[in-house]
């Protein structure tokens, strides 16, 4: 996800969360209680990578691979 973002004109944000306890705790807050982590949770996989896009209203999207048109990212 991050090579082919890097690659477009759409800004984004990059969280490594092995780099430290703070970001992998916000990280697994989000997991924990978000509902688009269900089926990840239930086949006991741990949602990585994920890409998290909060738009000008506030609605929350999560990806768990690039989405086919990347134009919905902009």
């Amino acid at each position: 996800m991050k090579e082919a973002l890097s690659q477009t004109d759409i800004k984004y944000g990059y969280v490594d969360i092995t780099s430290g306890m703070g970001p992998l705790k916000q990280f697994l807050k989000l997991r924990d209680h978000h509902p688009a982590f269900e089926p990840i949770r239930q086949q006991g996989r741990v949602g990585v990578p994920s890409l998290y896009v909060r738009d000008e209203d506030g609605t929350e999207t999560i990806y768990f691979g690039l989405p086919d048109d990347l134009n919905v990212l902009r």
